[in-house]
């Protein structure tokens, strides 16, 4: 789950980290109500959305006086930012994050992740602030300074000197740095984040250290037990139909595809949108109904797959371990006969009851093609959709 830079900063501000102070606008009556508690003359007037890339597109404003301030707050609601990150059709802006202008000195990156191929928490840090950290990594990886950190309840100052050490701090800055990786850390174990970025790190003109930008990223499977991280949540912000999969439990992703893919596991649902490119189309989605899915649960996701305006085509990959696949069938034959299908249905069926769920496919009086093996499956659909 993704939260909004405002809110990313009011908590790393909760933990005792140097955040810069602004102010969040839903409503252009909302600035003169709330204006007054920033101390200065100058503000940057940000666009809030979940992506990057918003300055290039217009979502950034450095504005020198108030009546600017509303005029550039009202051309900016509402508006919608196309950047790299939002894709073709953008994301209008519902909210706005004033803040107090910032005199740069320096500019650092900095961000905490967990790391799954050690099982390590890592620090990475680099010089080359406000860049794109992964252009940073191919054309300088030397710039990119990296600090793996075993897991304990607090880290270690040493640790802490290592991550900052890049910087070439003062002994001025090293304190807020310190209290900074503290609340950083602190924060991934506590709140369960599974990253926390602040691009850029800044060195201000009077020496100070300060977070101009940040960006959090929490672990889903750890909401429930994070009501607080819950209740931050943007549903404006999130593709509806990846809400409506939540609901159902359904790991679902929507791509720009027409072939739309319903299967048990992420790792064959990873095979099955491989080979549907391997033989020259693209997946409309990523769908994995889950080990122990019940009809219910498979209705559900085909009606998912077919609401996509985009789908030309389905594909159902099931190997039935836990999952038996004659549930499965019934579950596609009612979701079918529900929703009038009208697009070409590729189904290939392994284990655990297979002949049973064929058997019941083929009764259905459903245009249901079925397929021996998954190379077979991605050439019908394929085949079936042109």
């Amino acid at each position: 789950m993704n939260i909004h830079e405002h809110q990313a900063k009011d908590l790393l501000r909760q933990f005792g980290a140097p955040v810069s102070k602004g102010i969040v606008i839903f409503s252009l009556e909302d600035i003169d109500k709330k204006i007054s508690s920033l101390n200065s003359k100058n503000f940057v007037l940000k666009a809030q959305i979940h992506a990057g890339g918003r300055g290039k597109a217009g979502g950034v404003k450095l504005i020198s006086n108030k009546k600017d301030l509303k005029t550039e707050a009202q051309k900016m609601l509402g508006k919608t930012l196309i950047t790299h990150q939002t894709g073709p059709l953008g994301k209008e802006v519902k909210r706005l994050y004033v803040e107090e202008a910032s005199d740069i000195l320096k500019e650092y990156y900095l961000s905490c992740l967990v790391d799954r191929s050690s099982s390590k928490i890592v620090f990475i840090s680099s010089t080359e602030g406000g860049m794109d950290i992964e252009k940073v990594a191919i054309e300088n990886p030397k710039k990119i300074v990296t600090t793996k950190i075993n897991l304990n309840e607090k880290i270690d100052n040493k640790d802490i000197d290592k991550i900052i050490l890049p910087f070439k701090l003062d002994d001025k800055q090293k304190t807020p740095a310190h209290k900074l990786i503290n609340a950083v850390y602190k924060i991934l174990i506590t709140k369960d984040a599974s990253l926390i970025e602040i691009n850029p790190l800044v060195i201000t003109k009077n020496n100070d250290l300060i977070c101009l930008d940040a960006k959090i990223n929490f672990d889903d499977n750890a909401l429930f037990r994070q009501p607080d991280i819950l209740k931050l949540r943007d549903l404006n912000e999130e593709e509806p139909a990846e809400i409506e999969a939540s609901k159902n439990e359904l790991a679902y992703i929507k791509l720009d595809g027409k072939i739309g893919c319903m299967v048990n596991g992420a790792g064959l649902a990873m095979a099955t949108m491989d080979i549907i490119k391997l033989f020259g189309e693209e997946p409309a989605n990523f769908l994995d109904v889950g080990g122990g899915a019940s009809k219910e649960k498979v209705s559900a996701a085909f009606k998912l797959i077919l609401a996509d305006k985009n789908v030309k085509g389905i594909l159902i990959n099931i190997f039935g371990g836990i999952m038996r696949c004659d549930i499965l069938a019934q579950g596609v034959v009612e979701a079918a006969k529900e929703s009038d299908l009208k697009v070409p249905l590729v189904v290939r069926l392994a284990g655990t009851n297979f002949e049973k769920g064929k058997e019941i496919l083929e009764k259905s009086n459903l245009d249901i093609l079925s397929a021996n093996d998954l190379n077979d499956a991605a050439k019908k659909i394929i085949n079936a959709i042109k």
